[in-house]
């Protein structure tokens, strides 16, 4: 509404302008035309009558000598009079005592002037900011004897004109200013309050969660259109609680198929060597046999090796399903970080720092958990290395720890990165892919950060953002 205001408002001053330009061409030339009639009608008149020289082009001069000079003042014209071929013969520009600076006319104005016959030639033309209108004919004999070229100059003085046109656009521009502001109160006023339901509306639809319980949309007052779109959104609601309860119940039961099925298949693995160790003790068994202790020993290792392995599988998977607690004291890292990776044996661990102490709000187990958990991934991707190499390095950046664990092993695939934090993923021959997951959430549950840079055949860093508070 305010942009239509405003076009119009521009639209119909430019039409003014346009209008008022048009009619001061039209008036200037009508008012030219009528001039040019009375000087015409003048100057046959003083043929006809009043002169007592020959009527011919070589007396034209004397016949208006000074006759010129009144005409000019009576019309206000500038009135000059040519021989057929174009010379001056006498102007009301000049006088006797100045010398002729008239040039002779062009060729252009005597060819367009005889193709036209006795018509009048109009040239419009604007010289130092002044306008002019110049018209040119023949002057005829009294018989109609071609014997000169009449040249007729009005001066155009539009500033009176130009004077009112711009006290009529400031008053217009006043106007429509009022008009403006008048628009873009009405528009806000009209938009509030057509608005307003549409508002409640957008709000209740930018609160929506699809795992939340979302309230409906209540108005007292509203137009039907607006009506018939809070129905829509209730009834969308409706429908929202119906498919988040379906697909809360789906995801579980697919969680647990996922969980049933890895446990089945990781309880498989061990089971297999404890069936076989059995069928095999049970068609070697010889009580008579004289190494029958230790061969009995030998097979009751076995079957506690795969107990054992049995054991650590119901463990992580209790780990990984309980989320940690947040156990908050205050601890120092740099010495807990070093007591973590005491437990390694290999030499080839290296461990800086440039802080002396670094206290933090943490768990200290679980800031072990954290790097043990990293160091041991780390050694398992460079073992097949000629010279392995693990640094860990522990550093202060603003108000958080960074913790960077980084090996120069076989690195992790392209296709794959995506999926190295997702429960059940392993690139390793053994264990479950539960490491990388429960230490993310340990990580997540400080509100800190964990992520990864690797290329393939140089190694993997994996960087660790905790908050000291």
């Amino acid at each position: 509404m305010t942009l239509l205001v405003l076009l119009a408002s521009i639209l119909i001053l430019g039409v003014t302008v346009y209008q008022y330009d048009e009619q001061t061409k039209d008036y200037n030339i009508k008012r030219f035309e009528r001039k040019e009639a009375t000087t015409i009608e003048t100057i046959e008149l003083e043929l006809t009558n009043k002169t007592t020289y020959p009527v011919k082009t070589d007396n034209l001069s004397k016949i208006f000598r000074n006759r010129i000079y009144e005409i000019s003042s009576i019309n206000k014209l500038n009135i000059s009079i040519f021989d057929l071929h174009g010379n001056l013969l006498v102007s009301s520009k000049t006088n006797a005592f100045e010398p002729n600076i008239i040039q002779p006319l062009p060729y252009d104005i005597l060819n367009d002037l005889a193709q036209n016959s006795n018509h009048t030639i109009l040239i419009p033309l604007v010289k130092d900011g002044m306008g002019y209108q110049t018209s040119y004919s023949y002057i005829n004999d009294p018989k109609f004897k071609r014997i000169g070229i009449l040249e007729l100059q009005f001066t155009q003085d539009n500033s009176e004109i130009e004077h009112e046109l711009k006290e009529f656009i400031t008053r217009l521009s006043l106007v429509y200013l009022l008009m403006f502001m008048i628009a873009i109160a009405l528009a806000y006023f009209l938009s509030s309050y057509i608005t307003r339901s549409i508002k409640a509306i957008s709000d209740k639809m930018e609160q929506t969660r699809l795992h939340e319980r979302n309230e409906k949309i209540v108005l007292n007052s509203a137009s039907t259109e607006i009506e018939t779109l809070v129905e829509a959104y209730n009834n969308m609601i409706d429908q929202l609680e119906e498919s988040a309860v379906k697909l809360a119940k789906s995801e579980r039961e697919q969680a647990w198929r996922e969980m049933a099925k890895q446990v089945a298949h990781e309880i498989k693995n061990p089971l297999t060597p404890m069936r076989l160790s059995v069928q095999s003790f049970e068609r070697k068994f010889n009580p008579e046999d004289e190494n029958i202790k230790e061969k009995l020993k030998e097979y009751s290792q076995t079957l506690i090796q795969q107990i054992d392995v049995m054991s650590s599988i119901a463990s992580a998977f209790s780990d990984f399903a309980k989320m940690p607690t947040q156990k908050r004291e205050k601890i120092e890292v740099i010495s807990i970080v070093k007591l973590a990776l005491d437990i390694f044996n290999e030499d080839f661990i290296t461990y800086t720092t440039a802080e002396t102490e670094l206290f933090a709000n943490l768990d200290k187990t679980q800031l072990i958990r954290i790097v043990t958990n990293l160091v041991k991934n780390a050694l398992q991707a460079s073992e097949k290395e000629e010279n392995p190499v693990v640094d860990v390095k522990v550093s202060l950046e603003k108000n958080s720890i960074k913790i960077k664990v980084s090996d120069n092993g076989r690195g992790i695939p392209e296709d794959v990165k995506s999926l190295i934090f997702e429960p059940k993923f392993t690139t390793k021959s053994s264990g479950m892919g539960l490491g990388l997951p429960m230490i993310k959430n340990i990580i997540e549950a400080y509100d800190g950060t964990i992520s990864f840079t690797s290329d393939e055949g140089v190694g993997t860093v994996f960087t660790v953002i905790l908050p000291i508070q």
